[in-house]
């Protein structure tokens, strides 16, 4: 598959991210918004205790630093995030309605989670 093949691919398309604060999927989220800026939706899965905690892992990790295109896209509202954990059932989403939204409206996952414990 050729990149072009893949941007047009992305082009209206929801993509869920799991393991979004981290290394790989920042960059996968930065290349995304970069080019295919007509994506319909990003949501974000976080792995934190609550929605607050999150809010402010994914403010530290993800919106310090971004270029404008970035912080645009967070305030058009194409970004969502929820908090969750792949290692549990239904990935423990608390958030009903985003879970709703990310099991009905998904056009493509991408699962770029990892052990943040190698002692395991």
């Amino acid at each position: 598959m050729e990149l072009g093949s893949i941007i047009q691919f992305l082009e209206g398309k929801t993509i869920f991210v799991t393991g979004a604060t981290g290394f790989l999927a920042k960059i996968f989220v930065e290349k995304i918004l970069r080019v295919q800026p007509n994506v319909r939706k990003l949501y974000l899965l976080v792995r934190d205790k609550d929605t607050q905690s999150a809010t402010e892992r994914l403010h530290n990790e993800i919106a310090e630093g971004k270029s404008r295109i970035e912080v645009q896209f967070l305030c058009l509202g194409k970004i969502g995030f929820g908090t969750g954990d792949i290692s549990q059932e239904n990935l423990n989403l608390k958030n009903f309605i985003l879970e709703e939204e990310i099991y009905k409206h998904t056009d493509v996952k991408m699962n770029v989670a990892g052990a943040t414990k190698f002692d395991e």
